[in-house]
């Protein structure tokens, strides 16, 4: 191995990624198992993380283990950590990606319903699955948890309100979670911009007549394979000396 291979190298781990059948999530796991690891695919869709995790032990050798769940209800959560620990025996890298930022023309069409099922997802999901697995983590003496927030949690807009506050309590969950797990576990947040997902479908983006990107530093929208490399770092033992911290890829954010 060459010095950055050793550094990235996640040969014998294994790697849980919430939302893993598509998206940024597909493109965090396929990187793992490129570095090593084994994955866990968990989504909603149990035929996308079969399809997934397919895919991934083709190409890379490495098991792939699909699980369908709804991330947001916290009853099923503990299956999902006793089937991936019956599994594999334990988790050196769980990935809190599973999220959803639902649409909506004004404020009051934002339901109690829809407003909860959005904080359920994305906040209340990644708080129970990370003392789940966190406190295995620690027992074990070891792993990181990677929390992937959104830059709107930062620069939050009228149309992602519900989401946006959602993520920032992701954000400072992280800081605590830190210091709950440490020293034997690292937690940060990996902060994500606008990325070209299955998600970007609906900004209709052909439409636009000039560049919805140019506030942003980079001026341009991030490919999925583009989080891949903060992903790793965060995973690896590249950032052992990392933790309770933001990481933002987000194209440069004013």
């Amino acid at each position: 191995m060459g010095y950055a291979d050793q550094l990235f190298d996640l040969s014998g781990q294994v790697v849980l990624v919430t939302g893993g059948s598509r998206g940024l999530g597909r493109e965090m796991a396929f990187g793992a198992a490129r570095c090593g690891a084994d994955v866990v695919i968990a989504s909603r869709n149990f035929d996308n993380c079969t399809a997934t995790a397919a895919a991934i032990e083709n190409e890379t050798g490495r098991a792939a283990m699909p699980y369908q769940v709804h991330i947001g209800r916290w009853d099923q959560l503990d299956g999902l950590v006793d089937a991936v620990y019956d599994r594999f025996g334990k988790v050196d890298t769980l990935v809190n990606n599973a999220g959803m930022s639902p649409v909506y023309d004004k404020l009051t069409d934002v339901t109690e319903k829809l407003f909860d099922a959005v904080v359920n997802l994305n906040l209340k999901g990644p708080f129970r699955l990370s003392a789940l697995v966190g406190e295995r983590m620690v027992a074990a003496g070891r792993g990181s948890i990677i929390n992937i927030s959104t830059a709107g949690s930062l620069r939050p807009t009228p149309d992602i309100i519900p989401y946006a506050a959602a993520k920032a309590g992701l954000n400072a969950m992280t800081e605590a979670l830190a210091k709950a797990f440490g020293p034997a576990v690292r937690v940060n947040t990996l902060m994500a911009g606008p990325f070209l997902t299955d998600v970007s479908k609906a900004w209709n983006l052909e439409q636009a007549t000039t560049n919805p990107f140019e506030h942003l530093s980079l001026q341009r929208a991030g490919n999925p394979a583009e989080i891949v490399g903060a992903a790793l770092f965060l995973a690896s033992d590249a950032s052992s000396f990392t933790t309770g911290s933001i990481l933002r890829a987000d194209g440069g954010i004013p």
